[in-house]
C-alpha cells in the first residue's frame, strides 16, 4: 500500500513554467512505476508521463513531448513533472498514479493501482 499527494499547481501565463510534485509514502516506493494523469470536466482522465522503477525509462503523450519530463527521486520518495511552454489546453486537474504491476500498458487508467488527490493546473492567456 502507498499514499500519494501531489502538490505544485497553480495559475500560470501561457509560456509560463511549472513544476508538480508527488510525495509517496510507504518504505516500498521503488517497487512501484510511476505516472501522470490529468482531467477535465467532461472528458476522460489522460496519460500525460510515465516513469519506471529504476527511473532509467520513461515516456509521454505526443502533446508532452518536448516541454513536459518526469522524474524520480528514489532516496526521497519523490516524483515531478517539470512543465514547460504551458498553453491554456494544458488546464486541467493533474494526478499521480502508482501501479505494482510488472506487465501493463502504461498509458490505460486501469493499469495504476493507487492515486493521489489531484492538483489544479491553470494556465491563463
Amino acid at each position: 500500500q502507498v499514499q500519494l499527494v501531489e502538490s505544485g499547481g497553480g495559475l500560470v501565463q501561457a509560456g509560463g513554467s511549472l513544476r508538480l510534485s508527488c510525495a509517496a509514502s510507504g518504505r516500498t516506493f521503488n517497487n512501484y512505476a510511476m505516472a501522470w494523469f490529468r482531467q477535465v470536466p467532461a472528458k476522460e482522465r489522460e496519460f500525460v508521463a510515465a516513469i519506471s522503477r529504476s527511473g532509467n525509462s520513461t515516456g509521454y503523450t505526443d502533446s508532452a513531448k518536448g516541454r513536459f519530463t518526469i522524474s524520480r527521486d528514489t532516496v526521497k520518495n519523490m516524483v515531478y513533472l517539470q512543465m514547460n511552454s504551458l498553453k491554456p489546453e494544458d488546464t486541467a486537474v493533474y494526478y499521480c498514479a502508482a501501479t505494482s504491476k510488472l506487465y501493463y500498458i502504461r498509458s490505460l487508467q486501469r493499469a495504476y493501482d493507487y492515486w493521489g488527490q489531484g492538483t489544479q493546473v491553470t494556465v491563463s492567456s
